[in-house]
């Protein structure tokens, strides 16, 4: 990311950080409570949300976390003086019904964006219609569809980093630490892809290989079959599953190794809203795995996580409250909160008034570069890049030891940057 670094550097002289404010109890105050404004009437974002079909386990805990964030800007004062209202809609996890479900964000609500959707293949069918309609989308997923070009100057991607920073990050740690050759199990659709190309590429730069690729259908139920095709001469299994079935997934893989078993380095999406403690786990002891967020409170926990976890409503294990069964998806769901933050930040130097002023909000969220680690931003510091609509950040790489996982390694932001391969700023609006 040569030429991303050298646009943030020259940035940075002239840009104040994104600070972060304490976080406040998630009441939704009354209109009466808003500073005045040229309107008072809501700001209405557009909420893509997954709440039924195979993201749905995201998509309950990417609402509460919007949620969360919602009522702690309005607690602050809304943005402009004005309240933040989300507007829901339910996209299946399905691309056609996003593209329906942009389309009645922009035509039928009246919305100021869009926004939250995470599976890539919703993203790519969704995408296209917001640039048409010129309705600002802002992704929390974690493919490369953004920063590849592959979209449009509408649709940005603020407060999570995408596949190929991630593996280009772990790579070293992977082939330093747990060997050099890889079979990768991965989702057969377009973030599956992304983690077969990218960490291919990544750990053959060191010095690695991967020696068999095994696509899986992401709606798939059983997973015996899949494992007999892995080569003998696996040093490490490279897993990241997504779905409903993602524990038979694990608990298979368990089944099938026994006691003896490659290195295993698993994105945590593979257990996301799983409990670590479930039956058939137990062979995880000692794998590690990518988190984007780390699930459970570590010894050096800010402040900053502290107070995102009490506002959602978490414990230290990365659970509900009320519920200590009922596991978050602590990696990915962090994006929602900072993607609003970046939102409303963009919409207070924009002066956003209305949709007259969405080209405004894109070109000041387009000037951003450094965000620092604050209450807008519990999961780390970050560096957006405006050319490309992608931030960068942390990785967390952690170890299952005792049932919990603690973080071994925590890349640095510089370790995920990689060339620009589009100019959104130079496309036309």
């Amino acid at each position: 990311m040569t030429s991303t670094k050298k646009t943030a550097i020259s940035r940075r002289s002239t840009l104040g950080l994104l600070g972060g404010a304490a976080l406040a109890p998630a009441v939704l105050p009354g209109l009466s409570g808003f500073a005045q404004a040229q309107s008072s009437a809501p700001i209405k974002i557009g909420f893509q949300l997954h709440r039924t079909g195979i993201g749905a386990a995201y998509g309950r805990w990417y609402e509460r976390t919007s949620n969360a964030a919602v009522a702690r800007i309005n607690e602050m004062g809304g943005i402009n003086g004005r309240p933040v209202e989300l507007v829901i809609e339910d996209d299946g996890t399905d691309p056609k019904r996003g593209a329906e479900v942009v389309e009645k964000f922009a035509t039928q609500h009246e919305c100021d964006i869009g926004f939250g959707t995470l599976f890539s293949h919703v993203v790519y069918g969704s995408a296209p219609r917001a640039g048409e309609l010129k309705l600002p989308y802002f992704v929390c997923s974690e493919g490369h569809h953004v920063a590849s070009g592959a979209l449009n100057r509408y649709v940005l991607q603020p407060g999570i980093t995408d596949v190929k920073s991630q593996v280009q990050a772990m790579a070293p740690f992977v082939a330093d630490n747990l060997g050099k050759k890889v079979t990768m199990i991965f989702p057969d659709f377009a973030f599956g892809h992304d983690h077969r190309d990218f960490f291919s590429e990544a750990i053959e730069a060191q010095g690695g290989e991967v020696v068999a690729k095994i696509a899986i259908p992401p709606t798939e139920t059983s997973f015996t079959k899949y494992f007999p095709q892995i080569p003998r001469e696996t040093e490490v299994i490279y897993h990241v599953m997504v779905g409903p079935a993602v524990l038979t997934f694990v608990k298979e893989m368990g089944e099938f190794f026994g006691p003896s078993r490659p290195e295993i380095f698993g994105f945590i999406d593979s257990l996301e809203a799983v409990d670590l403690s479930s039956p058939g786990l137990e062979f995880l002891e000692g794998t590690y795995f990518w988190e984007g967020n780390p699930r459970y409170a570590q010894a050096d926990q800010s402040d900053h996580d502290k107070a995102y976890r009490a506002a959602i409503g978490i414990d230290d294990n990365g659970a509900s409250l009320t519920d200590s069964a009922d596991v978050s998806t602590y990696a990915h769901m962090f994006s929602c909160w900072e993607t609003l933050n970046v939102i409303k930040r963009g919409m207070e130097t924009a002066g956003y008034q209305g949709p007259a002023d969405r080209v405004k909000l894109i070109e000041a969220i387009e000037d951003m570069t450094d965000m620092a680690h604050s209450d807008d931003h519990p999961q780390g510091a970050k560096l957006f890049n405006g050319k490309t609509h992608q931030v960068f950040g942390h990785q967390y790489i952690s170890q299952v030891e005792e049932g919990r996982l603690n973080v071994k390694h925590t890349t640095a932001i510089e370790d995920g940057f990689y060339e620009d391969e589009v100019d959104y700023t130079a496309q036309s609006f």
